[in-house]
């Protein structure tokens, strides 16, 4: 009898015997069933899309290991300072020195601010700067409160009160708090529309229909409101952690990954419907033949991702089971809700090119020829193997020497935000005008003996400017600390202020010299801590430079860990899946191939295109685990059906064979993927554009270079051999 051969899947026979139909009840019931039951939980979990910031957090002092000195002194600080607000800084200045009429008006616009809502404490007095040019200003902001609508009215005040020759800034950590919530505002509106956008474009080019790609753009929509339906409440019962940058990610995730899942079913549906006549037992074929691939796709990124576990950072550690469930309720979609559209629309979903049904049409999947560009594209790799895998990878090692140029040892959290930042705009005239971490001070928390001895220590370092210990009698709530001892911060002649104390320690607060996020305030930083633990201080070193130079050290720790574990993790699912040894070890090595190209491409472009400062620590990994999980899905796709065919036709033939009949579905799948990831560009946060430029270009590389030339080349020129040691290495023509 004739074979049939399908773009994923197994063979089957061309003519088809006529099958036992189900009931018609169950015909009718279960689809609609499935339908419904989709549209209430998207019609449940669409609204959340506006209501994720009750859930999420953007600091990142949350996201450090509890035992991490930054995350200890946070939880601390409180206890001293009897407030857990977050400071903004308004800096005013003026073109010539500030004279008392102008002071006096400043501090009427100081207590002007005091009554804005959402303040929580005193507004400190204006602060002048040396030179006369500049005044500071601390203003507390409530935790709990929208630090970015309580930035906005803290400048329309200013706007209004000040005389219009001085120029104000808002800046400190509420400042770039709101920035980021800023720059992350547009996940909901804006990166779904651009993302779904050219997801539909890319569908109406490939499905040449209007009602198809709706379909699945439903399926994928359908698949993201019922993952974050699950993941708010998660979230709100603290057992997950989500941030701007987890949000965007999952939103991704899951259109891509539902759209890729839905394509394989589409093609298989499609060809079942020219063999068979009737949609149920079409629908069954084709569910049997997608639900293999779909299933060791998705869990070979579910298990990719749940490497993150392991991370230190929480902002690691969460991606992974929200990313996880965002790829089941991805599969959940494509394999229900798309197939019972499907089957309850039939034909008329292909409209305006309708499958027909064609029992005696030609066996197209025996043929290479048979698959147009694909065909041929298979049938040239197969007449120069050798040389083509050689110069493809060596084109591909050489792309990796960028690497050596990629700068991922932090930046600094004005960086953060490619847009314009009044926050970094203040922060430069904060350094123009006072110590650069005016504002932002290293916090050390120390027994209440070795108070002097740590404040000796402090002020003998290079990059400190002066040293304070808290105290709450003392105005401001801190008290100079010299090498006298600790000073009042009052008029001559007032009594030294007495260090609050709580549980036998004192917070000490040290203002850096330099900017808070440059590298000079982390090198401080790290020279501090060495400096005191030599000394054999038992001190905890804090504040916004110790949280960057924690979260930096922790996304060093995780990358060394989590990239091993994620490759021995998918290296086991692949020998499992095409029960070999060297074939997986081999799809491996093309795909830390490919990681590698992309990330030293992608360091040239940050560096000598987009003029970026530098890059996250966490960039690297979030590049890998994304790349490999995810690019390695079209090898698996590739694989599985090179296997398939090798059982029936030996292993060249089915190299040959496989990548002809993958070759269309696969590439549209790749492009869909690297379409819904540049999206993530549209979101002015450095981290995201990165990772968006970073897996775009790798999944096109893998999807045109790897899996189309390197893979099959390299297969076909090894022959049978690569199966070792499984029974089809042993027998079968090579």
């Amino acid at each position: 009898m004739a074979s049939s051969e399908h773009p994923t899947g197994t063979t089957g026979p061309t003519h088809r015997a006529p099958r036992h139909r189900a009931p018609r009840a169950l015909r009718i019931l279960l689809p609609a069933l499935l339908i419904l039951g989709w549209l209430v939980a998207a019609g449940i979990g669409g609204p959340y899309f506006g209501r994720v910031d009750e859930v999420s957090s953007n600091e990142r002092t949350a996201y450090l290991p509890e035992t991490a000195d930054a995350t200890q002194v946070a939880l601390r600080a409180p206890e001293f300072t009897g407030s857990e607000a977050i400071p903004a800084i308004v800096v005013i200045t003026s073109p010539e020195e500030i004279d008392e009429q102008t002071s006096a008006a400043l501090q009427q616009v100081a207590a002007s601010l005091a009554g804005i809502d959402e303040v929580d404490g005193e507004v400190s007095p204006p602060i002048p700067s040396e030179d006369g040019l500049a005044v500071q200003v601390f203003v507390p902001i409530d935790a709990e409160a929208d630090i970015g609508a309580v930035i906005t009215a803290i400048e329309d005040e200013l706007a209004a009160e000040l005389p219009s020759d001085l120029t104000s800034y808002v800046t400190g950590p509420a400042g770039f708090t709101a920035d980021l919530a800023a720059g992350f505002s547009g996940i909901d509106g804006l990166l779904l529309g651009v993302a779904l956008a050219a997801v539909f474009v890319i569908l109406v080019v490939v499905y040449r229909s209007l009602l198809l790609p709706l379909v699945v753009l439903c399926t994928s929509m359908f698949a993201l409101c019922a993952a974050l339906l699950t993941i708010w409440h998660l979230a709100a019962a603290d057992v997950l952690l989500l941030s701007g940058q987890t949000q965007g990610i999952l939103f991704i995730l899951v259109i891509g990954a539902a759209t890729d899942y839905s394509l394989l079913y589409v093609a298989r549906y499609r060809d079942e419907l020219q063999h068979t006549r009737h949609r149920w037992p079409a629908t069954v074929q084709a569910l049997r033949g997608t639900l293999e691939p779909v299933l060791a796709s998705g869990g070979t990124v579910i298990a990719g991702l749940l490497c993150l576990l392991l991370s230190d950072l929480k902002s690691n550690s969460t991606l992974g089971p929200v990313a996880a469930l965002g790829i089941l309720f991805a599969m959940a979609a494509a394999l229900t809700f798309l197939p019972a559209v499907l089957y309850a629309t039939g034909r008329a979903a292909f409209w305006p090119r309708r499958p027909r049904y064609a029992p005696d049409a030609p066996d197209t999947g025996s043929s290479p020829a048979a698959h147009g560009l694909w065909g041929r594209i298979a049938l040239a790799v197969r007449r120069r193997p050798r040389p083509l895998w050689v110069l493809t990878a060596v084109v591909l090692a050489a792309g990796c020497l960028g690497v050596t140029q990629l700068q991922a040892d932090g930046v600094p959290q004005s960086d953060l935000v490619l847009t314009e930042s009044t926050a970094r705009d203040g922060q430069e005239a904060l350094g123009e005008h006072f110590p650069g971490g005016a504002g932002s001070p290293v916090q050390v928390l120390v027994e209440e003996s070795a108070l002097q001895d740590t404040a000796d220590v402090l002020l003998a370092a290079d990059g400190i400017e002066s040293v304070a210990v808290t105290a709450a009698d003392s105005p401001g709530g801190t008290a100079p600390v010299t090498e006298d001892g600790i000073g009042a911060q009052g008029p001559p002649g007032t009594p030294a202020a007495e260090p609050t104390v709580v549980e036998g320690e004192v917070l000490l607060q040290a203002t850096l010299a330099d900017a808070p996020d440059s590298a000079a305030a982390e090198g401080t930083v790290r020279t501090l801590r060495a400096d005191l633990a030599a000394q054999g201080a038992d001190a905890l070193v804090g504040g916004v430079t110790a949280t960057s130079v924690d979260t930096n050290d922790a996304s060093a720790h995780d990358r060394a860990l989590i990239i091993p574990v994620v490759l021995v993790v998918i290296l086991v699912i692949l020998m499992l899946l095409l029960r070999s040894v060297l074939a997986p070890v081999l799809l491996i090595a093309t795909t830390v191939l490919s990681f590698g190209t992309a990330m030293g491409v992608s360091a040239l472009v940050f560096n000598h295109l987009f003029g970026f400062p530098g890059a996250d620590p966490a960039v690297p990994l979030f590049g890998f685990v994304f790349l490999v999980a995810l690019g390695i899905d079209y090898n698996i796709f590739l694989m599985t059906r090179v296997r398939e065919e090798s059982l029936r036709h030996g292993t060249r033939e089915g190299v040959v064979r496989g990548l002809a009949v993958t070759g269309g579905v696969i590439t549209s799948a790749g492009l869909v993927l690297a379409a819904t990831f540049a999206a993530l560009g549209v979101i002015p946060i450095l981290f995201l554009a990165q990772i968006a430029f970073i897996v775009a270009f790798g999944v096109l590389l893998d999807t045109f270079v790897v899996r189309s030339l390197l893979v099959p080349a390299l297969a076909l020129d090894l022959g049978k051999v690569i199966w070792w040691p499984s029974a089809l290495w042993r027998r079968g023509a090579p």
